[in-house]
């Protein structure tokens, strides 16, 4: 019975996490604890133990009165988001080159050949799950029990913004992808050699090819009407 509870338990938490970086569960929402547990078929006990390590993990918030929140995104979450993300990859890249085992290379190779599989198949959760992965990789190569923390909180906004990067739907971040996934291939190449500054200095311009979707994203185009016509109106002349 006990070992049935920790499977369930493992699925709920794995599955949750999924669900959190894919926005199946969006930004700010409040989860039914009842709804939960019926859902996973666990009791109150383990499925409050599996919500305070989401909390320490960073995928939720959990409130007094109020229950478990999926960890929003706010304009506080974003600034922060933008300051520190460079600095987060470039150090911990710097120190996965300086660390890496050869099974970690082994595994970060195989992470890379279902990322270049999710590309080819279009399907954008699996990209951007696999993008995590990846980064996740890297970070346990780094070795570092400070910056682990800190990276796994920063992969969580930035898998569930890349949910638009990562959007068949978006064709005009085809190329960008491209490099995205050829930069990853570099990645590997230059941890494998151990060349630490150049690993880093990769990991700031990841940084800026990701920033610049995610700039594009939270700043959208306008629509483009042309002047002296109202919306919807046809024939309607602007003043003069």
């Amino acid at each position: 019975m006990e070992t049935e509870t920790r499977s369930k338990k493992t699925r709920c938490i794995e599955d949750l996490r999924r669900k959190v970086l894919t926005e199946a569960l969006e930004p700010g929402m409040y989860l039914d604890e009842t709804e939960l547990a019926d859902t996973y078929g666990i009791s109150r006990p383990p499925l409050r133990e599996v919500l305070r390590q989401l909390a320490g993990e960073g995928y939720v918030v959990l409130h007094e009165n109020r229950g478990a929140q999926v960890a929003p995104m706010t304009h506080k979450t974003l600034r922060n988001f933008f300051v520190v993300a460079p600095m987060i990859y470039a150090a911990t890249t710097r120190l996965a080159a300086e660390h890496a085992t050869p099974d970690q290379i082994a595994r970060l190779k195989e992470c890379q050949r279902a990322f270049r599989q999710a590309i080819k198949n279009g399907d954008a959760a699996e990209r951007a799950l696999g993008n995590e992965r990846f980064h996740s990789i890297i970070g346990e190569m780094a070795d570092n029990e400070y910056l682990m923390p800190s990276l796994r909180r920063l992969l969580i906004d930035h898998t569930r913004i890349s949910m638009t990067f990562y959007n068949p739907r978006k064709p005009s971040f085809a190329e960008q992808r491209e490099i995205a996934a050829d930069q990853h291939d570099q990645f590997i190449a230059l941890i494998e050699a151990g060349e630490a500054d150049a690993a880093a200095a990769l990991a700031v311009a990841h940084w800026e090819l990701s920033r610049a979707q995610i700039e594009s994203f939270v700043t959208p185009e306008g629509i483009n009407i042309p002047l002296g016509r109202a919306p919807g109106v046809a024939g309607t002349r602007g003043a003069s």
